[in-house]
């Protein structure tokens, strides 16, 4: 995760015309105070930014380490980018264990509550969980009965589940002709 913060923060401070690489260290450094001490009541962010200020880190990266949770004032222009960074990077899906583990299970749900209805041969949750697309056997469901089961899906999956945002529910029924000229 800091490591894909400090890149985030390097591309976003070079964007901006500041300095990539310390931008880049703080970055890197911001999380710093979440490793496991004997100080466990003091915010790890606060913790970073005295252990970086103890072995002498520059004024900057210090400021972003200890206010990339509002803890202190930011009083740098690489503090919000450090802020803003560590953001996207844990809210991205599977950027945490626990949340890819319950990100993987939703995905799998969605699917599930496809293959509950008839006719259904397969089912791909897609776009991060935002679109379920469902393959159904052309023999057993109708033009009309697609249309039919992308409603009850959708219902379905809007009674049993939470999600962020909304779910797109596309049934794609298909038959094919083929023959070969010789």
């Amino acid at each position: 995760h800091s490591r894909e913060v400090a890149k985030l923060c390097g591309v976003m401070a070079s964007e901006l015309g500041l300095n990539p690489k310390l931008a880049k260290r703080a970055g890197l450094l911001h999380d710093i105070g979440k490793v496991p001490n004997t100080e466990a009541e003091v915010p790890h962010a606060i913790l970073g930014m005295q252990w970086a200020e103890k072995f002498g880190e520059k004024p900057e990266v210090c400021n972003a380490i200890g206010a990339h949770h509002d803890e202190i004032e930011m009083n740098t222009l690489i503090s919000p980018i450090v802020q803003v960074c560590d953001a996207i990077s844990g809210a991205r899906p599977g950027a945490r264990r626990q949340v890819l583990d319950s990100y993987i299970q939703r995905l799998k749900d969605l699917e599930d509550i496809a293959f509950a209805f008839g006719g259904v041969q397969k089912a791909y949750a897609i776009q991060a969980g935002r679109e379920l697309r469902v393959i159904v056997e052309s023999e057993k469901v109708s033009d009309e009965k697609a249309a039919a089961l992308s409603f009850e899906i959708s219902q379905k999956i809007q009674t049993d589940m939470t999600y962020p945002g909304q779910v797109k529910v596309t049934v794609i029924r298909e038959t094919r002709a083929v023959n070969v000229a010789k």
